[in-house]
């Protein structure tokens, strides 16, 4: 009896490639960019994928601040954060944090999306995110791709 001609492989840590890859957020809507993001993070989009390996890619985000929201999710959205002292809970939009801290909306997108593990954590930190269209990541040679060459 003949065997098989091919075997499953399982990435590991030591056999993983990891690329660096430029994403620009100019004029995208939020949650399609976060689950392209996403996924590039998490290394579904390579034959090599393994549920239980950080096998994705490095990603980097620029232009945070042209990011766009549909329908009225800019004023009507909210998101919850707690001071830790009674009476301490606050409210912020979008259009908050977009005027303070651009690159906290795609983060947090991005983190929801990504496993509630420690996995998810490591995976999580492979993101970086910028306002501007500058980035210090320049030396790693990133690829720049867009949402719609993703598979």
């Amino acid at each position: 009896m003949d065997s098989l001609s091919y075997k499953t492989i399982s990435a590991n840590a030591a056999t993983v490639e990891k690329e660096w890859v430029v994403i620009d957020a100019t004029n995208e809507v939020l949650g399609r960019l976060s689950s392209q993001v996403a996924k590039i993070l998490r290394g579904k989009h390579k034959p090599s994928y393994t549920p239980h390996v950080d096998c994705g890619d490095y990603v980097i985000v620029i232009n945070a601040d042209k990011v766009k929201l549909t329908g009225k999710k800019m004023t009507d959205k909210v998101y919850v954060r707690h001071t830790g002292y009674p009476g301490g809970q606050r409210f912020a939009t979008p259009a908050d944090y977009l005027a303070k801290k651009p690159q906290f909306v795609i983060e947090e997108a991005v983190r929801g999306m990504l496993p509630k593990t420690r996995l998810g954590d490591a995976i999580f930190k492979n993101l970086k995110v910028y306002a501007g269209a500058e980035h210090p990541h320049v030396a790693q040679n990133p690829k720049t791709v867009k949402l719609n060459e993703i598979k």
